[in-house]
């Protein structure tokens, strides 16, 4: 059973017990040790998921318990404060951000075993943010979040990988929360931005909220247009085809379904992209990637060079898959079930890579 599965599971037998989980120490067994179990850990290893994790605090002469913290080749590398379920977690944050500092984990989550917040050392080394990079609510999972937290089972768990891709998430939440808001309530300075690309006129207190209304429809319908376009796409599409026409491409073949456009990448496809950027960062500046996509897949490139692939995504049919070119240039295929298995194709992408270097 895949991840998504299990939560869902997990999700609804939440919600059926978490009106008779009475205590903290209830939503710790009932919610919370459950939840890290799905990812994979022995919960009961001490060695491995330690409780009552002692950190010091301050200049060391005084000590605090941090709930739980996951323990790798005998170094703290997750601190996780828990709550009660009913405990709403926004004023706990400057207590996980103290055994943060206290620790030298490179994580940190804090959880009322329904919503979890994960947080990290982004904007200074060492001292936690305040702003969590992540957060998961468990009674309202959403698919997008599935991938986020595979980054965090045990058997994928890769710190650095996990750091890297914490930023892109950050600001990708920030981005969807600014268009949310510019679509339901546009901003004055939105609208006057608008305005100065399409009106003419004076652009006064009266004319800034004539046009608000105009503005607010005007980009609901485009976002309705694009999904209209993208679900006519998916439908007309025949995903029988996607494997055979998957092994008539090869490098400088192109059709006219081929042709590169400059729609904005789906969240897959900015979720691979950071996990490429995230396998690729020790070895060269993840600024010389870039991406393209057609409506079959989308192609990663090494200093925009399109004789320097690096890879291809396939996300379009019923099964997904990715391709690196061998050192003929031929594209070599590699099934995937989730976005977490191109982990395990690291090696392959490096290999390329290292080829441009």
């Amino acid at each position: 059973m895949d991840l998504i599965d299990e939560l869902r599971q997990f999700a609804t037998r939440a919600s059926k017990m978490k009106d008779a989980i009475a205590t903290e120490e209830a939503t710790k067994n009932s919610l919370i040790l459950p939840f890290f179990q799905l990812l994979g850990y022995d919960v009961f290893n001490p060695f491995e998921f330690v409780p009552e994790y002692t950190a010091a605090i301050g200049d060391g002469n005084k000590s605090e318990k941090v709930d739980y913290t996951i323990v790798i080749e005998g170094k703290p590398v997750i601190a996780i404060e828990a709550k009660h379920h009913s405990e709403p977690l926004d004023k706990h944050v400057t207590q996980l951000f103290k055994y943060f500092v206290a620790t030298s984990a490179k994580f940190g989550i804090l959880t009322n075993g329904l919503n979890y917040m994960f947080y990290t050392d982004l904007n200074e080394p060492n001292k936690m943010d305040l702003e969590p990079f992540l957060c998961v609510d468990i009674l309202n999972l959403h698919e997008n979040a599935i991938p986020e937290l595979k980054r965090f089972a045990k058997k994928t768990l890769d710190i650095d990988g996990a750091f890297s891709a914490a930023a892109e998430l950050k600001y990708m939440g920030k981005i969807n929360t600014l268009l949310d808001t510019l679509r339901t309530d546009p901003a004055e300075s939105f609208v006057k931005y608008i305005m100065s690309e399409i009106y003419e006129g004076v652009k006064n207190t009266k004319a800034i909220n004539s046009f608000r209304p105009i503005i607010k429809r005007g980009f609901n319908q485009y976002i309705n247009d694009c999904i209209g376009e993208r679900l006519k796409v998916a439908m007309e599409k025949r995903p029988e085809n996607d494997r055979a026409e998957a092994e008539q491409i090869s490098d400088g073949e192109a059709s006219e379904s081929d042709v590169y456009d400059t729609s904005p990448m789906s969240v897959e496809e900015m979720e691979a992209f950071a996990i490429v950027k995230a396998i690729l960062h020790d070895l060269v500046d993840v600024d010389r990637l870039t991406w393209q996509h057609t409506t079959r897949y989308m192609v990663i490139l090494f200093d925009n060079n399109s004789r320097k692939r690096l890879c291809r995504f396939w996300f379009k049919g019923s099964q997904k898959y990715i391709t690196t070119p061998d050192e003929n240039m031929k594209p070599v295929r590699r099934d995937i079930e989730g976005l977490n298995d191109i982990y395990k194709y690291a090696d392959y992408i490096k290999e390329v890579c290292q080829r441009y270097v």
